[in-house]
Order: structure tokens, then C-alpha cells, then sequence
């Protein structure tokens, strides 16, 4: 560890006691559930950041399916919820949304600033033409001048 870091103890949030239904086997147990689940919120403490995350517990007991057979084809097949998910797996996906989400806010703010960088230049193009026809029209100018100041030259045979 460092000698001049600072880290703050991450706050450890109790686990929900949970109850646990007897489990049904078959095909469609696992679609037996109240259909409304309600969503509690957590704060947690990580680093410098702070990270909420919302997870689903339905408003009547749940049962576990972390045991070893039956549970249904979509259990098997990795048909989980977030409730039954690994709380690290849940906070990962999070993480991965997040970074998702800050990838396209990037990139909104990248096009912005293409479309920013690409209107000054334009913006010196047309100056530069502009600084152009100016110094064009300087020199026709300059001509004009120096032919009305020969002929200005020319006067002046009466001395005055």
C-alpha cells in the first residue's frame, strides 16, 4: 500500500434474510411467483465513487434455486433474474452499462467536437479567402492611385 493514499473502509451492507419456499419441481415451477417484485435501492462506497444499485425482491417469499437440480429449462439454461444473480455479477453488468452509456456520451461529445474543430476551419477558410479579395482589391486600388498620382505630377506648370 501505498504511503501517501487514502482509503476509506467500504461500508458493508447486512444481507436481506430471506425465507425459502420448498421447492417445486417441473418444467414450469419456476414460473410460479408473484408477478410485482419491488425495488430496494443500495448505496455503496467504492474508491471515490458512488455506486447505486436497484434490485428486485418480490413483496412475497422467494425461494433459492442455488441448489443442484430441477428448477425448470430457462433456470438450466442461464434464464436467471437479477435476484438470483451474484451480487458481483449484478454490480459488473452495472459497471458495463455505465461504461456503455459514458462510450456513447463520448462519442456524442467527440461528433461535437469534429463538427466544432470542422466549422472553425471553415470559418479561417473564409477569412483567408476574405483577407484575399481584400488585399486584391488593395492592389487594384494601389494601381488606380499611383496612375491619378502621375498625372497629379503632371500639373503644376503655373507654380502654384
Amino acid at each position: 500500500m501505498p504511503f501517501f493514499s487514502r482509503r476509506e473502509p467500504e461500508e458493508e451492507i447486512p444481507p436481506e434474510p430471506q425465507y425459502e419456499e420448498p421447492r417445486k419441481r417441473g418444467l414450469l415451477g419456476s414460473l410460479r411467483r408473484d408477478p410485482s417484485p419491488t425495488p430496494t435501492s443500495s448505496t455503496q462506497r467504492t474508491n471515490s465513487t458512488r455506486l447505486t444499485t436497484s434490485t428486485y425482491h418480490s413483496a412475497s417469499p422467494s425461494r433459492s434455486s442455488r441448489g443442484s437440480g430441477g428448477g425448470g429449462l430457462l433456470h438450466k439454461f442461464g434464464g436467471h433474474s437479477n435476484e438470483e444473480l451474484d451480487p458481483s455479477i449484478v454490480q459488473a453488468r452495472e459497471r458495463v452499462m455505465g461504461a456503455e452509456s459514458a462510450e456513447r456520451e463520448a462519442d456524442r461529445a467527440l461528433e461535437l467536437a469534429r463538427r466544432e474543430v470542422r466549422d472553425a476551419r471553415e470559418e479561417v477558410r473564409r477569412l483567408e479567402l476574405e483577407a484575399k479579395e481584400e488585399a486584391r482589391r488593395a492592389k487594384i486600388k494601389q494601381y488606380h492611385a499611383k496612375e491619378v498620382s502621375k498625372r497629379g505630377k503632371a500639373l503644376g506648370r503655373h507654380d502654384i
